[in-house]
């Protein structure tokens, strides 16, 4: 086996471009409790990005090299490691490292994936799946014949939140950028799609909800755009805040909630994911739903290790749509 491995390594904060470095680097070694992966696809989120300027919710620790999500083939098995074997091809919820053609890793942090999944399926299922079941039932309490609202429909989340949402029996109303967008939202099920920056957006969720608004929102673009959230909501409607892709700040006058008696919920897949009994819930609930082809992970564009940048990049600027890959072996 080579000594060396290609990686993409971040020294401090900054945009993709400034930060992100295409580096040579030495194989990483087992440990007791670890496997080593030999990493096929990294699944790259918005919350990638916002790690390498430095903006997510917990403080990035520089010298780092980013890809919370990621796929590969075990190679070797460290002491102690049991539930897995050389060979096997895992997903992976380590929090860093993915942008590495090998990468040694918790045993407990793999996820095991169904065996007709590609790398890239397999890659693009761990941190948008388990988010979208834990916003719509974990916290949302969604259930069947009832309206949810998905925010940027045609992401990583939104087509697994749309997937998981028709799979639950729910009607979903999907919200994106661009008719194109729009068009892969009613592919994968969506009963009411609108453009996002329709003047009439506000009035036309809550007419297409039956007049009454909606009952669950997953909230992801924050901002001015939170208020709207509020203002599509039904009376004890559940909004459930998931991300900020817009950036910025949002206000919230609590006694619009009371007067309508809305909740409002944060949810962070990492910390949730520390939950034992929500965790083994969406780990009974979900593979089952992978491996029927009830839900089926949205592979979007895929870039080489080389082009990481650009695609961290190209999900700033909205020109994605699912799952961003990239092939650390392209």
């Amino acid at each position: 086996m080579t000594q060396t491995m290609k990686a993409v390594h971040v020294a401090e904060q900054g945009s993709p471009a400034q930060a992100m470095r295409l580096t040579v680097q030495p194989v990483p070694q087992v440990t007791p409790g670890h496997v080593r992966l030999k990493v096929e696809a990294a699944g790259i989120n918005f919350a990638d990005v916002l790690a390498v300027s430095g903006e997510y919710l917990t403080r990035t620790k520089y010298p780092y090299t980013p890809g919370m999500e990621f796929a590969g083939v075990i190679e070797e098995l460290g002491q102690g490691v049991q539930g897995f074997q050389v060979g096997q091809r895992v997903a992976c919820l380590a929090g860093t490292g993915g942008l590495a053609q090998y990468a040694v890793v918790p045993a407990q942090t793999l996820v095991p994936v169904p065996q007709s999944f590609s790398a890239a399926q397999a890659a693009s299922f761990p941190v948008s799946y388990l988010t979208a079941y834990h916003g719509l039932k974990t916290l949302g309490q969604g259930k069947g014949g009832e309206w949810v609202l998905v925010q940027a429909a045609a992401g990583a989340l939104g087509t697994a939140s749309i997937q998981m949402a028709k799979a639950m029996g729910m009607k979903v109303i999907a919200m994106a950028s661009t008719e194109e967008k729009l068009s892969i939202a009613r592919d994968l099920g969506a009963d009411v799609t609108l453009l996002q920056d329709d003047e009439e957006r506000v009035q036309k969720v809550r007419d297409a909800a039956g007049g009454k608004g909606v009952p669950l929102i997953l909230e992801v673009v924050g901002g001015k755009r939170f208020q709207e959230s509020l203002d599509m909501a039904a009376n004890r409607g559940r909004v459930i805040v998931i991300g900020n892709a817009s950036r910025e700040q949002a206000n919230l006058r609590p006694v619009e909630l009371m007067k309508r008696n809305i909740t409002v919920t944060g949810l962070w897949l990492t910390s949730l994911l520390g939950d034992a009994e929500a965790n083994a819930q969406a780990m009974r609930e979900v593979p089952p739903l992978l491996a029927s082809g009830q839900v089926v992970p949205q592979v979007g564009p895929t870039y080489a290790l080389a082009d990481s940048a650009q695609a961290f990049q190209d999900i700033m600027d909205r020109k994605t749509t699912g799952k961003v890959i990239i092939e650390p072996w392209r």
